[in-house]
C-alpha cells in the first residue's frame, strides 16, 4: 500500500496528531514532550513498547503511536 506523502518531512501519528518526530527515539520524543515516565504508557503500531526499549526504539514514517497516561496512584 502507498503511504501518504507529506510535504516538508516525515510524519509520526502520536494520540492521533501528526508530528514530524521521524528520526527521533521514543525516549528524546518524550523528553521533549514533558511526560512523566511513571506514569505513562507507550503502544505504537499496535505493540507496547517496554520502558527498556524507549532508548533504543526509533520513531519511522507511518509509525502510529498512542501515549496512554495512568491517572491516580498506585
Amino acid at each position: 500500500g502507498h503511504r501518504p506523502i507529506f510535504v516538508g518531512g516525515h510524519m509520526v501519528r502520536i494520540n492521533g496528531e501528526e508530528l514530524d518526530v521521524a528520526g527521533k527515539t521514543i525516549a528524546e520524543y518524550l523528553a521533549g514532550a514533558s511526560y512523566d515516565l511513571k506514569r505513562i504508557a507507550v503502544e505504537r503500531c499496535g505493540e507496547i513498547v517496554p520502558k527498556s526499549a524507549y532508548a533504543s526504539t526509533t520513531l519511522a514514517d507511518g509509525d502510529s503511536v498512542e501515549i496512554v497516561s495512568f491517572v491516580g496512584g498506585g
